[in-house]
């Protein structure tokens, strides 16, 4: 199990995320402890009833910048709870991290194709003190491995490739909700493989049944360019209406990606990565004897894919491979000659035309001939990528709401009498 523990000043963009997701039937209220009522109630009355249920902890506070606790627990999507163990499962952590005696609110989520749980708190006792986080990460690593074993539940401590292991799985069209399988796929892939091309790109996503297709137009006069998504088939053939990215997010759209494919250049460019490949494909086309299939057969089974693309009379004129065990995905011709469109279109008619091995020498002297290359580069710093893949934590900024400007209000109102009063 993963614990997630973010903090933020804003305890009605914590509640509204949850409670938008229970309005769209993805979340449910589990569990609500030191409430004033029944939270599993009428549910437009939460947010009101789980905000005054707050209010003398936030009024009581005395200097905590960030008093909100947003917690998410997550299981492997191995193991399976009820809802009330999942709620017991909330409050023997909220117990083992001394929030025990705290108002929270627990909703499950069940938006993601993986069951886990939102925990919505204070880190302000009744006296307006912050409550101790310190080592917080190491008890909270502990308290993880001590409820894993009191839930009989899967041990993960590779946080990344757990949380994004259920994502990075074919899309399928029969399973409904198009819109949720390719943001999450979309999600995963951005924060796990690297790709420098929109070709790249579109090709890395073809391996999970998602086509990305650069669309052009003009609005009012002015010229523009999008990406639109679908869902395919096993063989590229595609079965949903196309989904614009606008509707997934910014970093999906042709600028957004244009932004990563170019921090992706500059890394690569600066040798912080480089095919490890070169010899796996190499075999592989040893191996196959000129067989297509058998070709992509001997590499699959070396954690690769490899995309072809073709004209109508068949002729090969881009090959991309997709290296799951490194998540990098590279144009054949980047890899070397050797490996180039060309190439291939020889190798599956002229079975003997196949490369030789390589040795490190020789791979060194290769990788300097490609790093000359001139490709573009900018300087961006790469974002978390548990949080972009989710991203739910960031709850600080919602903008401006009435009622939560209202409750706002009403806190500075009564800390300012109570400190006319006298009262501290």
């Amino acid at each position: 199990m993963v614990a997630k523990i973010n903090r933020g000043n804003s305890l009605y963009g914590a509640l509204i995320y949850n409670q938008g997701k229970v309005n769209e039937d993805t979340a449910r209220i589990i569990f609500g402890h030191r409430m004033i009522t029944d939270v599993s109630g009428n549910a437009d009355k939460v947010i009101y009833q789980t905000m005054l249920s707050f209010e003398n902890y936030l009024l009581a506070n005395k200097n905590t910048e960030k008093p909100i606790l947003h917690i998410s627990l997550n299981p492997s999507p191995e193991d399976y709870l009820s809802d009330k163990q999942f709620a017991e499962l909330a409050k023997d952590y909220m117990d083992r991290m001394g929030y025990g005696d705290q108002p929270y609110i627990v909703y499950i989520h069940e938006d993601t194709g993986r069951r886990h749980i939102h925990i919505v708190s204070t880190c302000v006792d009744e006296n307006g003190n912050k409550i101790s986080d310190k080592y917080e990460w190491n008890r909270s690593m502990k308290v993880c491995r001590d409820l894993e074993s009191k839930y009989n539940l899967k041990n993960v401590t590779n946080k990344q490739s757990e949380l994004l292991e259920p994502y990075l799985k074919k899309a399928d069209y029969s399973n409904g909700d198009i819109k949720t399988q390719i943001a999450n796929i979309l999600k995963s892939v951005k924060n796990t493989y690297r790709y420098q091309t929109f070709g790249e790109y579109s090709a890395m996503l073809s391996c999970f049944n998602i086509e990305a297709k650069q669309v052009k137009g003009e609005h009012e006069g002015i010229p523009f360019t999008g990406i639109v998504y679908s869902i395919t088939d096993n063989k590229g053939k595609v079965l949903s209406t196309p989904i614009k990215s606008s509707l997934i997010g910014k970093s999906f759209g042709y600028d957004g990606l244009n932004k990563r494919m170019k921090h992706n250049t500059k890394e690569f460019k600066a040798g912080k990565w480089k095919p490890k490949i070169k010899n796996e494909v190499a075999l592989a086309m040893h191996g196959s004897h000129g067989d297509r299939n058998q070709f992509t057969h001997l590499l699959k089974e070396r954690g690769l894919d490899v995309v072809f693309r073709e004209n109508e009379e068949r002729r090969i004129y881009g090959v991309t491979f997709i290296d799951h065990n490194s998540k990098e995905v590279y144009n054949g011709s980047r890899l070397g000659k050797e490996f180039s469109a060309n190439q291939f279109n020889r190798l599956f008619t002229e079975p003997s035309d196949e490369p030789r091995l390589r040795n490190e020498a020789e791979e060194g002297n290769l990788w300097k001939d490609t790093l000359a290359g001139d490709f573009p580069a900018v300087a961006e710093d790469m974002e978390s990528a548990i949080e972009q893949a989710f991203g739910i934590f960031t709850f600080e900024q919602h903008g401006d709401d009435p009622e939560e400007k209202a409750f706002v209000r009403r806190i500075k109102k009564k800390k300012k009498k109570n400190r006319s009063r006298g009262i501290s």
